[in-house]
């Protein structure tokens, strides 16, 4: 199951309509991840249109940048794979949270954080 770029569209609807700006090594990086982590990627943030970062409460560019996706992960071995994935195709920014996985490729420092 291969991603597709429509999985990434703004979920603001009322303020851009579901547009979707995506970085071309960042999505291939992710469909790299997700083959290596043989688990479906349901993308529950992909890119966010600026009005919608600051509806969400973020300040933070990288999903206004279409570098940046939040991956559904609900039980420990789903997670386990992402990260695997993640991890294995060179990902190094990584947060994680009680349901998702955050993955961006901004520079910056190389981190993973809890949420």
């Amino acid at each position: 199951m291969s991603l597709l770029r429509e999985e990434f569209a703004c979920r603001g609807k009322d303020c851009c309509g579901g547009q979707v700006i995506l970085d071309s090594v960042f999505f291939a990086m992710l469909s790299r991840a997700r083959v290596m982590a043989d688990v479906p990627f349901i993308i529950t943030s992909g890119y966010r249109c600026p009005a919608w970062n600051y509806k969400v409460g973020s300040t933070s560019l990288n999903h206004v940048s279409g570098r940046a996706a939040d991956i559904k992960a609900v039980d420990n071995y789903t997670r386990g794979r992402i990260l695997f994935g993640l991890y294995r195709t060179g990902f190094t920014r990584v947060g994680i949270a009680k349901d998702f996985i955050h993955c961006d490729t901004m520079e910056g420092q190389e981190s993973c954080w809890l949420y």
